[in-house]
């Protein structure tokens, strides 16, 4: 009896210490401390390497001298690896390279500068899961100085202000090569860099987002930029001004809800000085039209309706003293009620907006159709919460032909004759 627990105990044992050898990941549970490096004396990692050795960092700069014995000063490469173990989130990695470098995290390459180049910096973001993830260097020196440093950072630090994205070309494209939080959008680089080493000088593009908590009311957006800005607020392209320029400023009203206010400016420096600002500010009423505004009101001989003669009411108030109204269709019926505005528009780009009465204005779905240059666009405004404002339909080319106009009809999909459509004026302003 006894022998046979002294077995059973036995078997016990060694199904724990197999079970716990199976429980155990193939890899190490902790970073590596140190790299391992290997050294070639050519440009391109072949062969055996004629120096190997464990490096504590990745951070050399050996100027015109040697990366140690039996290593040429100039045309050899190097290969750097290593394990990580990180907490999961984003990382950004940066390397630092004279002349070409490579990186790898586990089988993905996220920086590839494999050329002859002075002393260039580079940054991406990359996600990490949790684990061990296997980060690989590759460097070649040709001729002169020999640089080569990578490090990473988690970039987990909370966006409290603006969300920066900078790139280091002028059409905000691949990884940015730094993102921070700004604090406000009110630079003046002047030739400089908006972070030197990091960005460039020149040729440069940014992106900025954040919430806005704003409470209900019109706004008038400033921006002003050396060269080229775009700016959206609450998902609306407010200004549009992608171009060569010096600095000039640019304004845009729009009216918001109460709450969290989505905006993005995008920017883009190409040479010479690099200006960024934006501000907004609250104002009571709209302002009045610039002097080149088309404006066709429902009284002009641009504005043409149709429909049932007897679904039309006029009333003395709105835009001009006058507006027409009529109950809404929950879809497409027989002699619905609809209307046009016909501007007269040289050809080019304009803003188009539509005055929305303070009464007469129940519908939470009127649909505006815009006829541009480039075909069609439908933009559906609630009109019961709009009034007595003019609302932005969008910024679109125009030929300057009879082919241009506005178009809203009473079909809105919401339950037949529960609301009320205000025909009132619509507004071009050259862009």
């Amino acid at each position: 009896m006894v022998k046979r627990v002294r077995l059973l105990i036995g078997v016990l044992v060694a199904l724990m210490l197999t079970s716990t050898a199976l429980a155990q990941p193939p890899w190490p549970q902790h970073s590596d401390p140190t790299w391992q490096a290997s050294y070639w004396n050519n440009m391109a990692l072949s062969g055996s390497p004629v120096l190997q050795r464990s490096e504590a960092d990745l951070d050399h700069d050996w100027g015109t001298g040697s990366p140690g014995p039996g290593v040429n000063t100039d045309h050899f490469s190097a290969r750097w690896t290593r394990y990580i173990d990180e907490e999961p989130g984003t990382y950004r990695f940066t390397a630092t390279s004279d002349d070409g470098i490579r990186v790898w995290i586990d089988s993905t390459l996220i920086i590839n500068e494999w050329y002859d180049h002075p002393p260039k910096t580079v940054s991406v973001e990359k996600s990490l899961s949790a684990g061990h993830h296997l980060v690989k260097v590759e460097f070649y020196e040709n001729t002169v100085g020999a640089v080569t440093k990578v490090s990473w950072a988690p970039t987990s630090v909370p966006v409290t202000n603006w969300r920066g994205e900078y790139f280091n070309n002028v059409t905000l494209s691949g990884s940015p090569a730094l993102v921070q939080d700004d604090p406000h959008i009110y630079y003046d680089w002047g030739t400089g860099s908006p972070a030197w080493g990091v960005i460039n000088t020149d040729r440069f593009s940014v992106r900025w987002t954040r919430d806005l908590s704003l409470l209900a009311g019109m706004y008038r957006f400033k921006m002003t930029v050396d060269d080229g800005g775009r700016l959206w607020v609450n998902h609306h392209l407010l200004i549009d001004t992608w171009r060569d320029q010096p600095p000039t400023t640019y304004t845009g009203d729009i009216y918001l809800p109460e709450g969290a206010i989505p905006v993005k400016m995008e920017y883009y420096e190409n040479g010479g000085g690099a200006v960024a600002q934006l501000s907004w500010d609250r104002v009571d009423t709209p302002p009045p039209p610039p002097p080149d505004a088309v404006i066709v009101d429902d009284t002009d001989a641009g504005f043409v309706k149709g429909g049932a003669p007897a679904g039309w009411r006029i009333v003395s108030e709105g835009y001009g003293d006058r507006l027409i109204w009529t109950r809404n269709n929950d879809r497409g019926r027989p002699n619905y009620n609809w209307a046009r505005w016909y501007p007269s528009l040289a050809p080019g780009r304009y803003e188009v907006f539509a005055y929305i009465p303070e009464r007469y204005t129940t519908t939470s779905r009127a649909r505006y159709w815009i006829s541009h240059a480039g075909g069609f666009t439908l933009r559906i405004v609630n009109q019961s919460v709009n009034g007595n404002r003019w609302v932005s339909l969008g910024t679109y080319w125009f030929r300057g032909t009879r082919a241009d106009y506005v178009s809203l009809a009473d079909v809105t999909f919401e339950p037949r004759v529960t609301r009320l459509i205000g025909f009132d004026a619509v507004k071009w302003e050259p862009r």
